[in-house]
């Protein structure tokens, strides 16, 4: 029989855990038929998020009334994100620069929640707030710095033919970077300006079922979308800025 939880949305059973593995056997499925991608990576990304969740919900749970440890976890997050998207963006160049436009991002940003007392020193809220901080600029960053990359080397003789007419290479790369770097930030605007509309974001709808009222959920929601976009635009400019200096790669000697 499947247990019913008047506190989630969903029908939780034996039958959710069979719906699991069926649907990530068809997006392994998929990946490896329409996309040509490996299978393994699809199994291994689905197992990984299982066990990552069931270890995160412990810890969180360690941590409910333990502020200050909260930084450290939060700091956990921030290094894996670094690696993840500076893996992406440059796999035999200095990935560690990806703390750069991270940073730039989160920080400013959470400080001022700090600062302006919206963000109380409790740690599932630091977890939460930070936490949709950091992976919102993880995967703009991912985005920025991928699309930035393959424009420069597409186009390098257009950047190369700017150099020849006296721009310096910072510039000359400007130009045709800055077009696309935006392009990592665009899922952002459109699930901000869709909100309510097309999905009822998931801090939203938490708290309304755990009892707020419908206007404190939603403003609540709002500084979550809102503070999103000043991170992303962040780090999207950021990375555009290493990118066009070089920073990413290794420049042969």
């Amino acid at each position: 029989m499947a247990i019913v939880d008047k506190s989630t949305l969903l029908v939780l059973g034996p039958a959710a855990w069979i719906l699991l593995a069926a649907l990530l056997v068809l997006a392994a499925a998929v990946w490896r038929l329409a996309l040509e991608g490996s299978p393994a990576q699809m199994l291994v990304a689905g197992l990984r998020a299982l066990v990552q969740l069931a270890a995160v919900a412990l810890v969180i749970a360690f941590l409910a009334n333990r502020g200050a440890w909260a930084f450290a976890f939060v700091g956990l997050m921030f290094v894996v994100a670094v690696w993840t998207s500076g893996h992406r963006v440059a796999p035999s160049g200095r990935w560690w620069m990806a703390a750069v436009p991270l940073a730039a991002g989160v920080v400013p940003v959470a400080a001022l929640m700090f600062a302006a007392g919206v963000l109380p020193f409790n740690a599932l809220a630091i977890i939460a707030v930070v936490g949709q901080q950091i992976g919102g600029a993880m995967s703009t960053v991912t985005l920025g710095g991928r699309r930035v990359r393959d424009e420069l080397a597409v186009r390098r003789g257009e950047v190369e033919a700017a150099v020849a007419l006296g721009f310096q290479w910072p510039a000359a790369r400007l130009m045709v970077g800055r077009p696309v770097a935006g392009e990592a930030v665009l899922p952002s605007i459109d699930q901000t300006r869709t909100a309510g509309l097309v999905t009822l974001p998931g801090a939203f709808v938490g708290m309304i079922l755990g009892g707020a009222t419908p206007l404190d959920a939603g403003l609540i929601q709002l500084l979550v979308l809102i503070s999103l976009l000043l991170v992303n635009s962040t780090a999207a400019a950021a990375t555009l800025w290493l990118a066009c200096r070089g920073a990413w790669v290794r420049e042969p000697a």
